[in-house]
């Protein structure tokens, strides 16, 4: 541990997934494989909704919000975790371990937010599809876009200020692969009573509005859906089974560690690699696999790359003839 004149942690020591050297070999593989394909296959989404007009709607700008998030969300802890698995000891400074807490809070706060506001626009589509282009116009899908960002760095800087002036100068192990912010507090040296209340309280808070707001306005989509047979209605319940997986994805994980936020289960890493890692995966599969519009603007810009990688090799099989 590295301590300043003052006794303060300079640093933390993360335990990891294992301290076994032949499964953190493996890890190391396995968990650099499915990075790149979260990061490929999200901006894959984002690509794909940015070159294709008719994709520019509501619902999509969002699902292309969601990807960005979603990348951000496995990288603030995942690079590092990746690098961990070769590496001894494992450490991360005071400030990176307080950059990764707000990096966290922010991007899960954001997405939390970001799916709320999805569920609205589902919302309105479905149960309201007259006035559909007048609600859901650009100004309000912008307006629902940022306020998801601000409203997930308002979270995280109410989080940290609480955390980041606390006396951090004895214990400096964290029983996990990043700084758990839930983890970090209990190594304070001082009664943490009052910061771990706040914590639960602004999380909590924040999570049940989101989890309630979600559960109303699904329950309220799947009265109007049930009511109404006809092929709208069938795309429509198809695009809702999408969102309320991926709803049941980020949510499910969230719930069982913040119902009891400071007591360290063996299955709190497992489902914090869950929300990190898999649902970041997961996200782009799903929405992908049960959109026709989506495989169909993808199909459309493999096109234009095959084609336009047979109109730059035109020109020189010309100059090779000429020579």
């Amino acid at each position: 541990m590295d301590q300043g004149n003052d006794s303060r942690v300079t640093e933390f020591v993360l335990l990891g997934l294992s301290s076994s050297w032949e499964i953190q070999y493996f890890f190391f593989g396995f968990f650099n494989f499915l990075y790149i394909f979260i990061v490929l296959g999200n901006l894959l989404i984002v690509l794909t909704v940015i070159s294709e007009p008719v994709l520019h709607t509501p619902m999509y700008i969002m699902l292309s919000n969601l990807s960005v998030l979603d990348v951000f969300l496995a990288t603030y802890a995942t690079p590092k975790m990746i690098h961990d698995f070769l590496h001894e000891p494992k450490t991360i400074s005071f400030e990176g371990c307080m950059a990764q807490i707000f990096l966290l809070h922010v991007f899960a706060g954001g997405e939390m937010m970001l799916l709320v506001a999805m569920a609205y626009d589902r919302y309105v589509a479905i149960c309201k599809p007259l006035h559909y282009a007048t609600i859901m116009n650009l100004c309000k899908c912008t307006s629902l876009v940022v306020g998801s960002w601000v409203i997930g760095v308002m979270h995280s800087l109410s989080q940290l200020a609480f955390t980041v002036n606390l006396p951090f100068c004895g214990p400096n192990i964290v029983d996990s692969y990043y700084c758990d912010l839930t983890l970090v507090i209990k190594l304070a040296c001082t009664d943490t009573y009052v910061p771990e209340l706040l914590m639960l309280l602004d999380s909590g808070l924040m999570g049940v509005i989101s989890f309630l707001l979600l559960l109303i306005s699904y329950i309220v989509i799947l009265v109007t859906v049930r009511q109404q047979s006809s092929v709208g209605m069938a795309k429509a319940r198809n695009t809702l089974t999408a969102h309320i997986t991926v709803v049941s994805l980020f949510f499910g994980p969230c719930i069982f560690i913040y119902a009891w936020p400071f007591s360290n289960f063996p299955v709190d890493k497992v489902l914090s690699v869950f929300s990190t890692v898999f649902t970041p995966i997961l996200n782009p599969i799903i929405y992908t696999l049960r959109n026709k519009e989506v495989k169909s603007a993808m199909s459309k810009l493999k096109t234009r790359y095959v084609n336009s990688k047979l109109s730059l090799q035109q020109p020189l099989k010309g100059l090779q003839l000429l020579d």
